[in-house]
């Protein structure tokens, strides 16, 4: 039995997907939150750090190596309110550490 399939985009394919159409659009926010404060973090440290999910109130950054995450940490407090005056509702930024393969 042949059978044909037509190949779609991904853009296509995540727009007639309710579920991957939620995902892109948790994925764009986390993006657009790094984005917000990436002027807060220092230059050398910026290729380190990654938009991780946000979930209610609380927003995950991902960071290679625990002095990134130890400096993010010290800048929580202003990255806090960079997004608050950007309209997002953060109350508590999480760190996460990212392992190495």
């Amino acid at each position: 039995m042949n059978r044909r399939y037509n190949a779609i985009t991904v853009l296509e394919a995540t727009e007639g997907s309710p579920t991957l159409a939620s995902l892109a659009a948790r994925a764009r926010d986390a993006n657009e939150r790094l984005a917000a404060v990436q002027d807060l973090i220092p230059p050398d440290m910026r290729p380190a750090v990654q938009a991780g999910p946000a979930e209610g109130d609380i927003w995950c950054m991902l960071v290679n190596g625990s002095a990134a995450a130890a400096k993010l940490r010290q800048l929580a407090p202003m990255l806090q309110s960079r997004l608050r005056s950007r309209g997002w509702d953060v109350a508590t930024i999480r760190i996460k550490v990212l392992s190495r393969r």
